[in-house]
């Protein structure tokens, strides 16, 4: 298993981190305990010693179960991460009530590595001014945390404030080939790289878009090793990036935890004809937009209830990946009938309103058309 040192906090963890957000479920949607056992048996077995959970995944089950499982090892052979919810925190005493809660739930009495979860620019100050930070550095200090860090959802400018904020143990961070220049990407590792401060990613493999592709761009990978999986390459582009020490995977079978333990196992680095061939798919996913709606929702509202610029969001992602599941909840679920193209009444008010002057009322008749086709099921 492939190792990292974080050599600011003088430990090594392995690469490849195991997430407790997607474990297999029952058809009544609780954990398959039996089957999520042996997935985090099987990591640990291999050598996966860095284990991240949350406060909120699994409707609340992960953490307990987690707890459960974890009881087995010895509490120094492994690494335990959770997080903050910072969205539950309205004064100062919630922290200590649900880190106390945590540790319950966990049956531990410290945590590894502990988060301000999902940071963005109004949390993260409402986190300041409650005094949240300095209650969790009081808990660092007493030995209860040994690592404060944060995850983080929001632009480039927010996280070099967050991170200049004070000197955080590390971070953790979205990053994948196709969001590179999305929330802190490329730029803010590079910050972090310049800081010293390591890094953990979520999202390598954009919640398994980057696993499923249709036939051409799985083509391409096939040509470069017929037995590598597509999702091997995601991981891989990302632990190719020096400053990153931890790879959260949200493993759901026990099929990607045998794939991932073999890219982890005896892992390699991209070669250049690797990242060349990885450069050369996301222009040509790119290259499948539809349209150049920038989501500035100068066409809002609609009249009808159309939610215009969600549903070109749906649209263009759904070209670009030609995946429908990647869509099917945000189109069928998030715009649902209501807010669908298909209740368009061509009043032609956006239009007059769009500063790309988009040719919306016929766009949204294709976005309808398209998304009611499915052509690209797999």
């Amino acid at each position: 298993m492939e190792k990292r040192k974080l050599e600011k906090l003088g430990i090594e963890t392995s690469l490849l981190g195991f997430g407790c957000m997607r474990f297999p479920v029952t058809p009544e949607g609780k954990i398959d305990e039996k089957k999520a056992e042996k997935m985090l048996d099987k990591a640990i077995g291999a050598g996966v010693n860095y284990i991240d959970t949350a406060y909120p995944y699994h409707d609340g089950a992960s953490e307990p179960f987690v707890g459960k499982v974890l009881q087995k090892y010895d509490r120094h052979s492994f690494y335990l991460a959770t997080k903050l919810p910072c969205w539950n925190v309205e004064k100062l005493e919630d922290v200590e009530k649900l880190f106390e809660e945590q540790l319950t739930r966990l049956r531990t009495d410290y945590i590894d590595f502990y988060l301000l979860h999902a940071l963005n620019k109004d949390s993260f100050h409402k986190m300041v001014e409650l005094g949240a930070v300095e209650k969790l550095e009081a808990f660092q200090a007493a030995g209860r945390i040994k690592y404060l860090g944060f995850s983080f959802h929001d632009s480039y400018e927010v996280f070099e404030e967050i991170v200049n904020y004070r000197d955080w143990d590390f971070c953790q961070i979205q990053l994948n080939y196709m969001d590179a220049q999305e929330q802190a990407g490329l730029k803010g590792y590079r910050l972090a790289e310049e800081k010293k401060l390591p890094l953990i990613i979520m999202e390598p493999v954009k919640g398994g878009s980057l696993a499923a592709f249709a036939d051409d761009i799985t083509g391409k990978f096939r040509e470069l090793d017929p037995d590598a999986s597509v999702a091997s390459y995601a991981l891989r582009w990302v632990g190719s990036l020096p400053n990153v020490k931890v790879i959260l995977s949200g493993m759901s079978t026990m099929e990607q935890v045998e794939d991932n333990l073999k890219t982890f196992g005896h892992f390699a680095p991209l070669t250049e004809k690797e990242s060349r061939t990885i450069e050369d798919i996301v222009a040509l996913i790119q290259s499948r937009v539809q349209n150049g709606c920038t989501g500035c929702r100068y066409c809002m509202p609609c009249p009808a209830g159309v939610d215009i610029p969600g549903n070109f969001r749906v649209w263009n992602t759904y070209h670009m990946y030609q995946n429908y599941n990647m869509v099917k909840n945000s189109w069928e679920r998030g715009l649902g009938d209501e807010k669908q193209a298909k209740n368009c009444v061509k009043c032609g008010k956006c239009e007059k309103a769009c500063p790309q002057k988009l040719q919306i009322r016929q766009d949204l008749e294709k976005v309808q058309a398209d998304l009611e086709k499915k052509e690209f099921v797999f």
